[in-house]
C-alpha cells in the first residue's frame, strides 16, 4: 500500500474515533438539540469521506470490504447539502455505520 494511502486511512480512523468520543453517552435527540455537536460530528464525517476519496484505486481494489463509494457520497451530500442535513441519517452513520467500519479501517491502517 502506498504511504499516502496509509496516511489517509489513518486520518479516517482518527476522525471516526473522534466521532465516537463526541457521541459517547449521547442520544439521538442530542443531534437535534446541540447544534455544536451536530456541526462537529458532521465535520468529522466529512473528513472521513474526504480522506476516502483520496485513497488510490489500487488500495480500494484490495480492500473491497470498505464501502469507499458510499463514504465519499456521504461526504459529498454533507458538503453540498449542508443546509439540509438529515440528523436521522447522521445518527445512523455515527451509531451503526462508523462503529462497524472502524475496526476494518484500523486493520487496514495497521493499527491494533
Amino acid at each position: 500500500m502506498h504511504a499516502e494511502d496509509v496516511a489517509r486511512i489513518r486520518h479516517m480512523v482518527d476522525a471516526a474515533e473522534t466521532v465516537g468520543q463526541f457521541m459517547f453517552g449521547r442520544k439521538r435527540a442530542d443531534l437535534d438539540s446541540d447544534r455544536m455537536l451536530l456541526f462537529a460530528v458532521v465535520r468529522a464525517i466529512e473528513v472521513v469521506g474526504e480522506a476516502a476519496g483520496k485513497v488510490s484505486e489500487e488500495t480500494r481494489a484490495t480492500s473491497q470490504d470498505i464501502p469507499w463509494g458510499a463514504i465519499v457520497s456521504m461526504r459529498n451530500r454533507l458538503i453540498h447539502g449542508y443546509f439540509d442535513i438529515d440528523t436521522e441519517i447522521v445518527w445512523k452513520t455515527v451509531s451503526k455505520e462508523l462503529p462497524d467500519l472502524l475496526p476494518r479501517l484500523q486493520r487496514l491502517a495497521g493499527k491494533p
